[in-house]
């Protein structure tokens, strides 16, 4: 059988380049920023939570209802059919 022959891959050079910090640092106000970040993370997550459960909830009743108005008409229909006979 014939089998392709692959490429040969050249190895990139290994030189390492220095990178230049050109930025000051932050200036610092005195209080810490992390209580902060992560209390802002858990009300997210939280927000996000529950919005999901509430839409499920949502989809939940949506389906019901369709249901109980399918089985609404179907026994309207029996009960017509009957009545008329």
């Amino acid at each position: 059988m014939l089998r392709p022959k692959l490429p040969d891959i050249p190895t990139p050079p290994t030189t390492t380049v220095t990178p230049q910090q050109t930025q000051a640092p932050a200036f610092s106000a005195g209080r810490a920023v992390a209580p902060y970040v992560d209390v802002g993370v858990g009300s997210v997550t939280a927000v996000v939570v529950v919005g999901i459960v509430l839409t499920a909830l949502l989809a939940a009743v949506a389906v019901s209802a369709v249901s109980v108005v399918i089985a609404a008409v179907v026994l309207r229909s029996l009960l017509s059919s009957a009545n008329k006979r």
